[in-house]
């Protein structure tokens, strides 16, 4: 089990890239994402994300998305 992908597309929809974890968390929060999901964008391990897709990545990688 994990995050829904749309629920977390659309988080992080309308956010400016490049941009850190915790500016992707600030935005996702503002966007009503739950807590988890929040804090889980803060503590990816990355410096900067370029895009959407590379956020989806790590997330993928990190074994958190589930759902369509």
């Amino acid at each position: 089990m994990g995050y829904d992908v749309t629920q977390v597309q659309k988080s992080l929809g309308g956010f400016q890239y490049p941009g850190s974890p915790e500016q992707l968390a600030d935005h996702a929060k503002e966007k009503g994402a739950d807590d988890q999901l929040v804090d889980t964008l803060r503590g990816l391990d990355k410096d900067q994300f370029d895009g959407p897709n590379a956020v989806m990545e790590k997330l993928s990688k990190a074994g958190v998305l589930g759902g369509s």
